[in-house]
């Protein structure tokens, strides 16, 4: 789809693209239609961050230990984005891994 209320973004488990409208609220059991995984997770929120503490940006946000899981966070806000650049950090970190096989 061309549309422009149309976002790119790749599920964070299998990258497959996604066509979700800028309008589409992500609901707590919606799935990637390719490997099932929940998209109203932790690893799908803009506030994600594995650097920070509980790996969460939102400070007041209730402690998630399970980043993969379908969760009822309040802060959740669906990154399209984030899930590009982390597709781009696992391609090179593959290739590099690739060249030092045994």
């Amino acid at each position: 789809m061309s549309d422009i209320n149309t976002k790119k973004i790749r599920c964070y488990k299998c990258r497959h693209i996604l066509d979700i409208e800028q309008s589409t609220k992500i609901m707590r059991g919606d799935e990637c239609p390719k490997c099932e995984t929940y998209l109203r997770c932790c690893r799908m929120c803009l506030h994600y961050d594995p650097s920070a503490y509980n790996e969460c940006h939102e400070p007041v946000a209730e402690r998630i230990l399970d980043k993969e899981k379908s969760n009822f966070c309040e802060y959740f806000v669906f990154n399209e984005n984030k899930s590009n650049k982390e597709d781009d950090s696992d391609i090179k970190l593959s290739a590099a891994n690739s060249l030092f096989k045994d």
